[in-house]
């Protein structure tokens, strides 16, 4: 499948808006997101989507940096990935392959990314000096040039990838087939880790059983996701429902131990006033 000139400008777009839109708390730079627009500007949302749910689980993990390490950055997956999902699915590119070959993309944005915020990281003390020194216009420059510089560094990593598909495509081809489906098999495991990453840290003791009961619903009873939402959704409300009645509970047993001491205050006054 081969990208036309308009395609690859609107998936620059797209990457730019999406790479800026980190800097705005939009939630833009997720993998599924950009996918997502990939999908639609290629014409294959299914693939899209599918490769975007693959990453996120991934991600999930590899996006909360422990100490000071810099996680894999989202746009690899989400434009790299799913440009090479769709476009290289009849040389046996599969979304599990896909994620594995975009990975050391992921990590080359991120380190973009830190090469931009350590390239800006002056600009608040000059800020400064611009609004005391009254030079607003500059000073208006100055505020939005980070998020210029992530819009126009976004533009370039998507039109590249796009344009850049055939030596992608070369690439691929040059691989043997066995290597391919060796990408798949560690692509299908990296959303597992991800996961087990993200478990590892907010999973409780009280919680077990229902990880437990989703993994039935998904391996043994092989229920659709949507089903598995709903189950966990009654759970949720049977949980909710519960501990509200049981403040309810603590609250009249509350209000009815202050009646009583009121009413033992009360008699123990009256008893007083009776005795002398």
């Amino acid at each position: 499948m081969d990208i036309s000139i308009t395609q690859a400008l609107l998936i620059a777009l797209i990457t730019g808006f999406c790479y800026a839109g980190q800097l705005l708390g939009i939630y833009t730079n997720r993998a599924l997101v950009m996918s997502f627009f990939v999908g639609v500007i290629l014409n294959d949302i299914p693939t899209a989507l599918t490769m975007g749910a693959i990453a996120e689980l991934a991600y999930m993990g590899f996006g909360v940096g422990a100490g000071g390490t810099v996680p894999p950055n989202p746009v690899g997956p989400g434009i790299v990935g799913t440009i090479m999902a769709i476009t290289m699915k009849n040389q046996g590119v599969t979304p599990e392959s896909a994620l594995a070959l975009s990975f050391p993309f992921a990590v080359l944005f991120q380190l973009v990314t830190t090469a931009l915020y350590s390239l800006f990281a002056g600009t608040t003390s000059r800020a400064e000096k611009l609004i005391k020194e009254g030079k607003f216009n500059r000073f208006n420059w100055l505020a939005n040039s980070t998020f210029i510089s992530f819009f126009v560094t976004g533009f370039a990593i998507g039109f590249f990838a796009s344009v850049s598909r055939p030596a992608l495509q070369t690439f691929v081809e040059a691989l043997p087939e066995w290597l391919i489906k060796g990408f798949s098999v560690a692509g299908g495991l990296i959303p597992a880790i991800g996961f087990a990453m993200i478990m590892s840290v907010m999973l409780d003791k009280k919680l077990i059983p229902y990880a437990l009961l989703g993994y039935i619903c998904a391996a043994y009873l092989q229920l659709p996701t949507m089903a598995i939402a709903l189950v966990g959704t009654v759970f949720a409300l049977i949980t909710y429902y519960s501990k509200q009645n049981t403040e309810s509970a603590n609250k009249s047993d509350t209000k009815n131990e202050k009646e009583q001491y009121h009413d033992l205050s009360n008699f123990a006054e009256e008893d007083f006033s009776d005795g002398i």
